[in-house]
């Protein structure tokens, strides 16, 4: 067996430090919105002396909680980062001065930060003052534990998940609307994980109107980590959303984006993001989301809402629960797609992940991106 390939001046020891700063980052999942999820772990003479994540936004960073845990053992030390250190005021002071502070001899991040208040800078001062760095060491894992806020930094609008739970023939409900339940309890379980690390749930007018959901995190141990309920988002073009909706109520706040601007709603705000044809311009209702800091939003939309985002090209992850049921062909399918009448027009999709959720399959895919 040939021995692991790991990037040039990294070591087995250093993989595995920067692992384990993934896995602190990962108890932040849920909390740290808008931030990003980062960990730290601060190692002096092959011993571990600090390690820290951040834990909301607000709150100190990894490297200042791994920091104050190693004390005195910082000077001379190698710290391994998730993400690289900032350089700039935000809610907290700067990483760099704590980090210069301490005496710290070296400094590995697993990636630079998009940031463009960062970029680079954080490291190249780092440098500067005579600290050797490093970047690149487990990079992929880290860039995917925050896709959606690298994707907000670079694009300027979230990652867009697009669940539906749908029976074995792609149908999301009967011809009458019909939909509790297709799939069975562990799938719906599973749908509060997704929900609990989304900055915001967005769904349609009209699936407003015919199942009335709350989409909230309504089950533990998510409520208890989260900083608050996720933004209820409705896309209602010409605001038809009841005002009795169990979307404008509860905790947490709702938004309604609409492309009529005459209209008001009582326990929500109104952005009006016009399209053409009386629509909501997607395109511009994304960057909205994006200017209020939203990283991940999670879309449980009817196939009018779903298809239309899917032909946007503003679906980066498609998350299907598949019951082993059939509800034949007057059903209504996941996704409306008008206008695709060759096979070489289908949206093509990459499958990422296949488990069994109880008597149901979960299946992530990401649509193909074309060269």
């Amino acid at each position: 067996m040939s021995p692991p390939d790991y990037p040039i001046g990294y070591t087995a020891d250093d993989h595995r430090r920067m692992a384990r700063a993934l896995q602190l980052a990962t108890r932040g999942l849920n909390s740290t919105r808008p931030n990003p999820r980062v960990g730290c772990v601060i190692v002096k003479d092959g011993v571990v002396v600090g390690e820290g994540w951040h834990e909301r936004a607000g709150a100190p960073h990894a490297e200042t909680l791994a920091l104050r845990a190693a004390g005195a053992g910082a000077r001379g030390a190698s710290c391994y980062v998730t993400l690289e250190p900032c350089c700039h005021h935000g809610r907290t002071p700067p990483c760099i001065g704590a980090l210069l502070e301490a005496g710290v001899g070296r400094v590995v991040a697993a990636m630079t930060d998009p940031n463009p208040r960062v970029g680079g800078e954080g490291l190249r001062q780092l440098q500067a003052a005579g600290v050797a760095v490093g970047t690149g060491l487990l990079a992929g894992e880290a860039e995917a534990l925050n896709e959606g806020f690298c994707q907000r930094m670079r694009k300027g609008r979230p990652w867009v998940r697009a669940k539906v739970g749908m029976s074995l023939d792609g149908r999301v409900a009967m011809a009458d609307g019909e939909s509790r339940w297709i799939t069975g309890e562990a799938a719906r379980a599973d749908v509060q994980r997704w929900r609990a690390r989304s900055c915001a749930v967005i769904t349609g007018v009209n699936t407003v109107m015919a199942d009335d959901p709350a989409l909230t995190v309504r089950t533990q141990p998510y409520l208890a980590e989260l900083p608050g309920q996720p933004l209820r988002v409705v896309f209602d073009s010409a605001v038809r959303t009841p005002r009795s909706a169990r979307v404008l109520s509860g905790p947490g706040a709702a938004l309604v984006i609409t492309a009529v601007s005459d209209r008001c709603l009582d326990r929500a705000e109104l952005v009006c993001c016009p399209g053409a044809d009386g629509r909501i311009d997607l395109h511009a209702a994304m960057l909205e989301l994006g200017r209020r800091e939203l990283n991940e939003v999670l879309v449980e939309a009817g196939p009018t809402l779903t298809g239309a985002l899917l032909q946007a090209d503003l679906v980066d992850e498609l998350i299907c629960y598949v019951a082993p049921r059939l509800m034949g062909d007057a059903a209504l399918p996941l996704a409306r797609l008008p206008g695709l009448n060759r096979l070489a027009d289908a949206i093509r999709l990459d499958v990422a992940d296949v488990r069994q959720i109880g008597q149901d399959w979960r299946v992530i895919m990401r649509p193909r991106t074309m060269v």
